[in-house]
């Protein structure tokens, strides 16, 4: 959930404000293979109305990844937006805005379900190794989920005051207007301990002036509307999700000496987690991403309900497929997926999966993959055979069962472990179309609710602000060194992060420091 002038817009699923606990990724009850029950139980909806199960709901239920079962639906927009579908025109700026944000080249697309050009998955992942079914089940790839578990945080809702916001603070109003909430951060004082993260900051660099904190609040100010609020979907999630998994879990809670030699400030896990977030948020690190973008806000459909628009087409299950194995399975690094399939939109980093196999023919789950193929010239009921890739030889059906991080409200607490985290799960319905010689080069959705876009920064990407940009510049070779716990900042680093913080930017060099710190538990 993000936004600022060159990232996009988001939003939070209030009933992921919630903790559940979580096992370790050595444990097999996240990676369970979807059920044939629940398999058989779908594809049998879809083989008697396919129209109704592609628009559906209930076959993208969010469950909860230890016990499976659902949990029920919330949202951060008004019942009337999402009434009269107002908020699809804002799922639609929020992709505008990030895609623009990466110069991504849009090439003219073709009405058929192979896999595009501005959807190849070697654009993606780190490693491209894989892509055949056959190669994924010799390599033991069905199931995989990450050995780090990219962890929560907040959305730092912007009315609130993004990551000004007193969350520790019992009297701060939490008021939906705006402005209430930043009247009391202007006008109320409080303890250390209890500041925002934002405020500790300012007063970590000797920043007397506050700079990081009254910029956040500028910046929000021209998303007030005329009733005072702003709309409660904005944050800074597009920050959250990449950070998640590029930087290490603040596993403790830390104290660490202020600009005047004298204050002693100590930093939550939740606080640093929002100094992590907001760095990725504004400082536009490079990004690898794959999708489309669709300007329509109901697109047309055909007599089956499937989506005649390519570029309403979202991600292709066959590169969603390659995607996932390759960066999750193979490679062992998050990525974020935009799973924009109905008014929560989420972008959120993968932690896991495990896929099962149907026959598309008999619509029946099978064991094998063997069971699973289908030659293309005996599929004579195929629903989307108009949509094939003249290429197809095989289909093969899959079921998907993706676990990933979100979000969770922020906390006084001095430990921060994988069991705080927030993990949600979803399945998916698909088949892979094959080539001649098994290679996938494409697919179709069973349902229209299903992952939009996907996004990485590269394995080796640090973010940098204007701050940092501006040290390099300096002294590239004779960088300052900083124990936070017995030195107050250097004062180089002190001016060059009252330079960032005019954008909004905390100094990646102060950031990167606390994590460290915090990390190692030093």
């Amino acid at each position: 959930m993000g936004f600022s002038s060159v990232k996009y817009l988001g939003l939070v699923n209030l009933l992921f404000l919630s903790t559940y606990p979580n096992a370790l990724a050595e444990s097999s009850e996240l990676i369970d293979y979807p059920s044939s029950e629940w398999i058989n139980t779908q594809l049998q909806e879809f083989k008697l109305k396919p129209k109704i199960f592609l628009n559906s709901q209930k076959s993208v239920e969010k469950l909860d990844p230890i016990n499976s079962k659902p949990i029920s639906s919330s949202s951060l927009f008004s019942p009337e937006q999402i009434a009269d579908g107002s908020y699809l025109e804002m799922r639609i700026q929020e992709k505008t805005h990030f895609i623009q944000s990466l110069n991504i080249h849009e090439p003219e697309l073709r009405p058929e379900s192979a896999i595009q050009t501005n959807d190849a998955p070697e654009n993606l992942v780190d490693s491209y190794s894989v892509d055949t079914l056959e190669q994924m089940e010799r390599s033991g790839l069905r199931a995989r989920q990450l050995k780090s578990q990219p962890w929560s945080d907040y959305y730092w809702a912007t009315f609130q005051g993004g990551i000004a916001h007193r969350y520790s603070d019992p009297e701060f109003p939490r008021s939906k207007i705006w402005s209430e909430n930043v009247d009391y951060l202007l006008t109320h004082s409080c303890s250390v301990d209890m500041l925002s993260p934002a405020e500790k900051y300012d007063l970590l660099v000797g920043d007397s002036r506050s700079t990081l904190t009254r910029a956040i609040l500028a910046d929000a100010k021209r998303y007030v509307k005329a009733d005072g609020t702003v709309e409660p979907w904005m944050g800074i999630c597009h920050g959250w999700a990449p950070a998640a998994f590029m930087m290490n879990r603040p596993q403790n809670s830390i104290t660490v000496l202020a600009a005047d030699g004298r204050t002693r400030i100590p930093f939550f896990p939740s606080d640093l987690k929002a100094l992590g977030s907001m760095l990725w948020a504004t400082t536009s690190p490079p990004s690898r991403f794959i999708g489309g973008r669709c300007n329509e806000r109901e697109p047309a459909q055909d007599e089956v309900g499937r989506v005649r628009s390519q570029n309403c087409f979202d991600t292709n299950p066959g590169t969603w497929h390659l995607a996932v194995i390759n960066q999750i399975g193979v490679s062992q690094r998050s990525m974020v997926m935009d799973a924009t399939f109905d008014y929560e939109v989420w972008n959120q980093p993968i932690y896991g999966y495990s896929y099962s196999y149907f026959n598309p023919i008999t619509k029946k789950a099978v064991a094998t993959l063997s069971e699973a193929l289908v030659r293309r010239d005996q599929f004579s009921q195929d629903t989307f055979h108009s949509y094939r890739h003249p290429r197809t030889a095989f289909i093969a059906g899959v079921v998907m069962k993706t676990i990933y991080t979100a979000e969770t409200l922020p906390q006084r607490s001095s430990r921060d472990t994988p069991a705080s985290d927030k993990l949600v799960a979803v399945k998916y319905i698909y088949d892979l179309e094959l080539d001649s010689d098994h290679r996938i080069i494409g697919g179709e959705w069973y349902t229209n609710k299903h992952p939009d876009f996907l996004w990485t920064p590269p394995v080796d990407t640090s973010p940098t602000s204007e701050g940092d940009k501006l040290l390099n510049q300096r002294t590239p070779q004779t960088q300052a060194r900083w124990n936070p716990k017995t030195e107050p900042v250097p004062s180089s680093w002190g001016e060059a992060a009252k330079v960032s913080s005019r954008y909004r930017q905390p100094l990646a060099r102060i950031v990167e420091s606390l994590f460290e710190l915090s990390h190692l538990g030093l």
